[in-house]
């Protein structure tokens, strides 16, 4: 390592092959799913990368190696764990994620309502809700094209859509 941070390119892919066994056993330790104990293999790899020049070549560099390796992979658990918490299997709601046909009914009274809603809103609230959230401009775009500044393009934004869930009776 101490080469490596001298600017050794070789001895720097030399260190990353002989490491790259040891950092893969720890994850895997740590992390049940292959890929994922994968993943966190190629985090660790980035993070050593990033941080070499820390590196005390003065110390034993396996602890150093280990805890970076550790670190990454409980982050990756972590991250899988909120994951969790918020996703839910495609197969378990299939049928109740197809939208309505375009054509039935429903989908048409739901459009002219929503239609109507957004007719009543002040023009600088459609105006904002039409670049914003519609057209999906950049906010600088929408402000130019639209007159307003950032600030009350968002607010106008912001008010728009709190008033259509509102009148659409849509919860958050």
């Amino acid at each position: 390592m101490a080469a490596a941070q001298a600017g050794d390119a070789a001895a720097y892919n030399a260190l990353l092959r002989a490491i790259l066994p040891l950092l893969r056993n720890i994850a895997r330790r740590r992390i049940a799913n292959p890929a994922e104990a994968e993943d966190a293999v190629q985090d660790a790899l980035l993070t050593i990368h990033r941080l070499r020049h820390t590196y005390d070549p003065a110390r034993p560099i396996r602890p150093w190696l280990v805890a970076i390796t550790e670190r990454r992979a409980v982050d990756r658990l972590r991250r899988q764990g909120r994951r969790a918490g918020r996703e839910s299997s495609i197969e378990e709601h299939g049928e109740t994620l197809a939208a309505p046909a375009a054509n039935t009914g429903e989908a048409r009274v739901a459009a002219a309502e929503l239609r109507a809603a957004v007719a009543e809103l002040p023009q600088a609230q459609q105006t904002a809700l039409a670049l914003a959230k519609l057209e999906d401009l950049p906010l600088a775009e929408a402000s130019a094209r639209s007159g307003m500044s950032v600030g009350a393009l968002k607010v106008a934004t912001h008010r728009a859509v709190r008033a259509l869930r509102r009148r659409l009776r849509v919860e958050d």
